[in-house]
């Protein structure tokens, strides 16, 4: 498995798509000694579920990738990539779906300043970065006007980064398919 300088891992929710960047991850860290890897985390847990899920993730990202640092950073991304690039370590951003949630309640500007700074951080990168995110555009429109907005400003997100990735990868059953690039 080829990790590109830049990749964006696409996915319905239990779709692969955090497993997939744990791949790109592991032949990273595989492909020389020298090599680290850094999971920079965006969720925080706002409930007993959600605490629960985060520390299943924690313990599988921990038994399938021992060394890899975790960073958390539900707010800022751009900065947490600035300041854990290097060129011997992969970053993982996992997830854009819950750094948008956390960004509530700026309005479709500043959602789109900070956007533009991912894309620039992710751009300027001194060493490969994986972004891992939902695609949940793919069905009816929402009812309501809050959730439409947010998953209308997903989608800005998600084509924002897509434009500066080198692979884009959709992943729906486990299998990933690429959008832009190559495996």
């Amino acid at each position: 498995m080829r990790v590109a300088g830049s990749e964006l891992v696409l996915g319905g929710q239990r779709s692969g798509k955090s497993r997939r960047a744990e791949q790109l991850a592991q032949a990273w860290l595989a492909g020389d000694a020298g090599h680290r890897a850094s999971f920079v985390v965006t969720a925080h847990g706002g409930d007993e579920e959600m605490q629960s899920r985060i520390e299943r993730h924690r313990a599988d990202r921990a038994e399938r990738l021992p060394g890899a640092a975790t960073v958390e950073a539900p707010r800022a991304l751009a900065e947490a990539i600035a300041a854990h690039s290097r060129a011997d370590t992969l970053i993982v951003v996992d997830c854009l779906t819950l750094w948008l949630a956390n960004l509530h309640p700026l309005d479709e500007s500043g959602i789109a300043q900070e956007t533009d700074r991912l894309a620039d951080a992710v751009a300027q990168a001194a060493g490969p970065v994986v972004l891992v995110s939902n695609e949940i555009g793919l069905g009816v429109v929402p009812m309501g006007r809050e959730v439409r907005a947010y998953v209308d400003a997903l989608g800005r997100i998600n084509q924002a980064l897509a434009a500066v990735c080198e692979r884009v990868t959709l992943v729906a059953a486990g299998l990933p398919l690429v959008l832009k690039g190559s495996l």
